[in-house]
């Protein structure tokens, strides 16, 4: 069935402008200033903007394995409450996705209970890099690995050989590694420092993982990315001193592009001092004059993507006297979007930016074929969204399985009226439809190795 969209103000990177849209068999058909209703379904969009279907490519939703955390299911949701279209599954968290065993009951598990489309992270760790081969014919979008203790026993950190030896044969097969970048060495002494001490405070905890830590493995990971060829992608980078690094690199020919993520662009260090345990996070949340530098780095347009690193966990795990034993990971993917939009309002970001930041970039540096655009000949992905308004998150609001997020009470610019997947509503006003989530994997790597 046809659907057309009209009376809308679309976003794209390259413009805002008042259109109506026409999809066909999933697809976007047309994008004209006015076309003639002959559709099977009209939807009348006016006062609304039309932004491409947001595209996270940092989430940890936790199935199989851990499905208690999050799931499948409450997290698509909960990503097309905030306009999302698309996610890329981590490797950890849920039971890790290190070899063709994993992945492919991971992608099993998707396809049953994911309302949205998804691609999926292959793990990089010590024990499996004679299996990245395997992960690369599976369809992995590239190599997940942690150079600092990742908080999971069944996935451990790449020593340096490790990262080296996986970038050699990630450059060989075409695949980026991406990494969760602070120094092993730094935040494990200076933590051991604290618990000598008896310090167990917020504080503690902040001070034992400084900037430089963050600064001296972006560093390293940089030098062995130029050394063997790999595509590196650097994860929540927090700083924009982070970002410099990535973008001095660009300017040498190393492949490489970093992330950041809407915590750090909206919660200083201060506000994990008042809220608490639901804001801990690795790398931490920085001071107001790091944060406020990050939003420059982004409005420079030296941050490539945004992504939320959605890491949820049940509420007893962020309950503990010692601030270093709970649990390390901010639920975030339902308020994306409204983030930027409310850095629209607070920061003069473009609404081109963010469609750019969310979705076009995403899918190009993930190869995702058919993402991310609002042209004829991709997938009808999008979200209505009324910038009229603004949205304060309430527990009822929340789609994800455990109520806990540091955005409830927050009031943001925006609310999503409707996210569309191929055509077809995912979510309207709250409430979500059946799951349909599509396998994807990057463009040019269905091959025999």
């Amino acid at each position: 069935m046809s659907l057309l969209v009209h009376g809308s103000t679309l976003v794209t990177p390259e413009g805002v402008e008042h259109a109506d849209l026409l999809v066909e068999d999933g697809q976007i058909a047309q994008v004209a200033p006015e076309i003639a209703d002959g559709a099977g379904e009209t939807l009348d969009a006016s006062g609304l903007h039309l932004f491409p279907g947001l595209i996270d490519v940092h989430v940890h939703f936790n199935e199989p394995g851990r499905a208690h955390w999050e799931g499948l299911a409450t997290g698509s949701a909960a990503l097309a409450a905030g306009g999302g279209t698309m996610f890329i599954d981590m490797p950890l968290n849920s039971t890790p996705t290190l070899d063709r065993a994993s992945f492919l009951a991971k992608r099993s598990s998707a396809e049953a209970s994911s309302l949205t489309d998804f691609a999926l992270w292959g793990g990089l760790t010590p024990r499996n890099l004679d299996c990245l081969d395997e992960l690369a014919e599976c369809g992995a979008v590239g190599f997940k690995a942690f150079m600092s203790d990742s908080g999971m026993d069944d996935f451990r950190a790449a020593d340096d050989l490790t990262l080296y030896r996986g970038m050699e044969r990630a450059a060989k097969l075409g695949l980026p590694v991406a990494v969760h970048a602070e120094s092993e060495a730094l935040t494990k002494a200076l933590k051991a420092e604290a618990a000598a001490r008896g310090q167990q405070g917020v504080r503690d905890y902040l001070d034992s993982r400084p900037i430089i830590a963050e600064l001296e493995a972006i560093t390293r990971a940089l030098l062995f990315a130029e050394e063997t060829g790999a595509d590196l992608h650097i994860v929540h980078v927090s700083t924009a001193r982070g970002v410099s690094l990535v973008r001095e690199a660009k300017k040498r020919g190393v492949r490489v592009t970093c992330e950041t993520c809407p915590h750090y662009l909206y919660f200083t260090n201060e506000d994990v001092e008042r809220f608490g345990t639901v804001l801990k996070c690795a790398p931490p949340l920085r001071s107001e004059t790091e944060r406020e530098a990050l939003w420059r780095a982004v409005l420079a347009r030296e941050v490539d993507l945004i992504a939320s690193d959605h890491s949820p966990s049940p509420p007893e795990l962020k309950e503990a006297d010692d601030f270093f034993e709970v649990w390390g990971g901010i639920a975030g993917v339902q308020s994306s979007l409204n983030v930027l939009l409310d850095g629209h309002g607070t920061q003069s970001l473009p609404l081109t930016d963010i469609a750019r930041l969310t979705s076009q970039a995403p899918a190009e540096r993930f190869k995702l074929a058919g993402k991310g655009r609002l042209e004829p000949g991709y997938d009808a992905d999008f979200s209505l969204v009324d910038l009229s308004s603004s949205a304060t998150l309430t527990a009822e609001d929340l789609l994800t399985r455990h109520k806990v997020s540091p955005y409830l009470f927050q009031t943001l610019l925006g609310r999503v009226r409707r996210t569309v997947l191929r055509g077809e509503t995912l979510y309207k006003d709250g409430k979500v439809g059946r799951a349909r989530g599509k396998f994807h994997q990057p463009q040019g790597t269905q091959r025999s190795l």
